[in-house]
């Protein structure tokens, strides 16, 4: 059985963590690709100034050149909105074979929050769910539970390296002229500095 990630985000940048992220599950999930599918108009982040799609779907393919097993998907840039995860996942689900076992990843953090996502029971009956451990997150199923009946039995945790980066960080260091080498693929810190990227004010999100 063919067995396929999908790594969802606005990738604003993509950064190192993400890839650590695909390449743990990949490698712990016997993962055959990893999608990664960028977002084109996440609806938590309505008000909040995101670089253009253009923009960080050029820094994804060049932070992905180099692994043959990731693949970006441009499922939810090309489709109308509003741009619900779990709709890009009933898409991915039509999409490929039926034989095919999709893998939803998320961070831990995510998953805490995952009962406020736009029809939670939706996703976790179109894929399996793997979270990924982070630093300074501790999960407490008890919520989880309450909500999500049967959640703590459906989700495979991914021990992740100590690795704590996330792209509004790193948004305001550009921002600051702090240096983000070795939190971004090389090529991705130089077409942030090519292009001028996040010269701006921060913005929040992932």
């Amino acid at each position: 059985m063919l067995r396929y990630g999908i790594l969802g985000g606005t990738f604003d940048p993509v950064h190192m963590g993400h890839l650590i992220l695909a390449e743990t599950a990949r490698d712990t999930l016997r993962l055959d690709k990893v999608y990664f599918v960028p977002a084109a108009d996440p609806p938590h982040k309505h008000g909040q100034v995101i670089a253009r799609a253009e923009d960080r779907l050029a820094m994804l393919k060049l932070a992905l050149k180099d692994n043959p097993g990731f693949y970006i998907s441009l499922i939810d840039l090309e489709r109308p909105g509003p741009h619900y995860t779990a709709d890009m996942v009933a898409l991915m689900r039509e999409r490929v074979e039926p034989e095919v076992e999709l893998w939803f990843l998320m961070g831990l953090d995510s998953l805490i929050d995952f009962p406020n996502w736009h029809e939670p029971e939706r996703i976790r009956n179109l894929a399996r769910l793997a979270a990924a451990t982070r630093p300074g997150y501790v999960i407490d199923w008890t919520p989880l539970e309450k909500a999500l009946p049967g959640i703590i039995h459906e989700v495979t945790l991914l021990p992740m390296p100590g690795v704590s980066i996330s792209s509004n960080n790193l948004r305001r260091k550009v921002q600051h002229g702090s240096s983000i080498r070795y939190l971004v693929p090389e090529a991705v810190r130089q077409y942030i500095l090519g292009h001028d990227l996040y010269r701006g004010e921060a913005t929040a999100g992932e």
